[in-house]
């Protein structure tokens, strides 16, 4: 009068139709597609590191492209990733801004596979952090909310004023902050030196 199906055939069944979605997931042709910007991150996932890079296109949309399961954010891996979305026909020949946190990984792969028609915008929010992170809680508070009003303002010159006379300041208070924040200051300042902080600085930094 009634059947029953097992968690064994249930889990076989649910195995082998993720396996096919994601075999097309991950060859899927991207040549319809006009990116201007790729974003790259690690995210952990039950202890596992999982790179994932998601390209913005011209029209504003955002679409997952790829991912790899790596120990770390290694150049060798991230070019690996990389490699896959040339073979897919993603094209960049027109410009594309890539956005990072600090890993020096990251950018070596994304330079050394897109060459002169990248530019590079470091993470406003992975650079704050950083920074902070050298601070006691009360400091740290007060130049989180710093950094923060640095980068909204809207043109390169009044954001690296900004900046400057924090990293003065943090030159007297803890020099591992003052470090921190030096270090790659200049792209974090990428979609300002463009002139586009006002248009796309919420969404690109």
């Amino acid at each position: 009068e009634s059947f029953g199906l097992s968690q064994s055939s249930i889990s076989r069944k649910f195995m082998e139709e993720s396996s096919k979605e994601l075999e097309a997931y991950e060859n899927r042709d991207l040549s319809g597609y006009d990116f201007t910007a790729l974003l790259i991150d690690g995210k952990y996932l039950s202890r596992e590191q999982i790179v994932i890079a998601m390209g913005i296109t011209i029209t504003g949309d955002k679409l997952l492209l790829g991912f790899i399961q790596t120990t770390t954010e290694n150049s060798r891996a991230v070019k690996g990733l990389l490699k896959n979305l040339l073979d897919r026909n993603f094209k960049f020949e027109e410009g594309l801004l890539c956005i990072l946190d600090g890993s020096k990984g990251l950018s070596k792969a994304v330079k050394e596979t897109f060459g002169k028609y990248c530019l590079i915008q470091r993470c406003t929010w992975h650079k704050r952090e950083n920074v902070v992170s050298y601070l006691n809680e009360k400091d740290g508070e007060y130049y989180r909310f710093r950094l923060q009003s640095a980068y909204r303002e809207p043109t390169y010159q009044e954001a690296k004023s900004k900046l400057m006379a924090i990293l003065n300041e943090l030159e007297k208070k803890n020099r591992s902050a003052a470090n921190s924040l030096r270090e790659g200051m200049e792209e974090t300042l990428t979609i300002h030196r463009l002139g586009l902080a006002v248009e796309l600085g919420k969404s690109l930094t």
